[in-house]
């Protein structure tokens, strides 16, 4: 794998590192109690962020490896389905156990961009918060190997 790409890749690790690192207090609070409304719109960011910086990591490996970019209305499931796809110049990105809990993130990011804070339901952000460090630590895994191989 070229070094720029590596790079590029790596920095996305460092911040989402740092957003996981970040999320301690919130992640303890809501061991002990439902979080409230402010605490809800949190952890929806959060959430979110999650995401679009393992799709950030997915999109530097596609505009680098493949021949066409995913475009239009639903391009953000496209490029998920290519983190799942082996081409000619490139292996698969991701296991395919994760395509169930990150196709929940990504759907999760399409209803925060489209909908109002207060529709926002803790038990639709319970497990997807809980289960973020479990999921990115084998993301992490299939990341390094895929720069090994590629």
């Amino acid at each position: 794998m070229d070094s720029a790409i590596t790079q590029k890749i790596l920095f996305e690790i460092e911040q989402i590192d740092e957003l996981i690192n970040e999320t301690g207090l919130l992640f303890d609070l809501c061991k002990i109690r439902e979080p409230d409304f402010v605490e809800r719109c949190g952890i929806a960011l959060i959430l979110h962020s999650f995401y679009n910086g393992i799709e950030n990591i997915v999109l530097i490996i596609v505009k680098n490896k493949d021949p066409v970019l995913p475009n239009g209305i639903k391009w953000h499931k496209e490029l998920f389905a290519k983190a799942f796809e082996k081409t000619e110049k490139r292996s698969q990105i991701f296991r395919e156990e994760l395509r169930v809990p990150l196709n929940d993130y990504l759907q999760f990011r399409h209803f925060i961009r489209h909908s109002y804070s207060f529709q926002l339901k803790w038990a639709k952000m319970k497990n997807m918060l809980f289960d973020m460090n479990i999921v990115w630590n084998r993301i992490k895994e299939d990341i390094n190997i895929f720069i090994e191989n590629n």
